[in-house]
């Protein structure tokens, strides 16, 4: 992953806990987390800022399916190029699966995440 700028992701769950705790995973390979706890909150944060060079987007949202979400980022031509990984602790079959990466998400991780696994997804993601 480049180091010139620092890497920027839009984390999407509306787990208070696992956002701070997956921003600070993340600090420590230099990335900046920024958080939302709902598509409402997603979407202003998108509309309002500088664009992050990635989205983590859980499934489960207190306002909205994910998957939806998804589905509009990636029709949005301001957020269509954004990668976006998704992430579930319930829709963890491969027809879930399917449907996340068919909707548009780059890759499809299940929680509890494995965070080498889900830093690997970031990285190669972010370099392509």
């Amino acid at each position: 992953m480049t180091t010139a700028t620092q890497t920027t992701v839009l984390l999407v769950d509306d787990d208070d806990h696992f956002r701070e705790t997956l921003a600070d995973a993340m600090s420590l390979k230099s990335v900046a987390v920024s958080g939302a706890g709902s598509a409402a909150d997603a979407l202003a944060a998108l509309a309002a800022g500088a664009l992050p060079q990635l989205i983590i987007l859980d499934v489960q949202l207190p306002d909205a399916n994910g998957i939806e979400l998804c589905r509009r980022l990636k029709r949005d031509p301001r957020t269509k190029k954004i990668p976006v990984v998704m992430l579930s602790a319930k829709y963890t079959e491969p027809a879930d699966r399917a449907e996340g990466l068919l909707t548009g998400a780059d890759a499809y991780l299940s929680k509890p995440v494995n965070l080498d696994a889900l830093w690997e997804e970031v990285s190669a993601l972010v370099d392509r």
